[in-house]
């Protein structure tokens, strides 16, 4: 039961980490990171800032949302543009910051 329980958690983890690299490679291919860093701020504040403020919030669409349409206010004067994501990615992308 051991052995079998140690399976289970080391695919679960290996999958998680696949996601992970898709996630941060989608972030890369879409320009993400060019206004975000995933642990420093650049234009926009860092992911893991935004991990932050919203953990344990119920907030994916709304901020997959604005990160199709933009948004500003909540991080400073300068606004988030539209961006060339589908809904999917966005969220995606939204799930993989948090």
């Amino acid at each position: 039961m051991k052995t079998f329980v140690n399976t289970v958690l080391i695919v679960g983890l290996a999958l998680f980490a696949v996601n992970s690299q898709a996630d941060e490679a989608l972030a890369k291919s879409k320009g993400c990171l060019g206004c975000h860093g995933i642990d420093k701020k650049i234009v926009g504040p860092s992911y893991k800032d935004v991990a932050a403020k919203y953990a344990g919030q119920n907030v994916t669409d709304a901020l997959a949302e604005k990160v199709v349409k933009g948004g500003g206010g909540v991080w400073g004067q300068m606004p988030m543009p539209p961006n060339a994501v589908s809904p999917d990615e966005a969220k995606k992308l939204v799930t993989w910051i948090l």
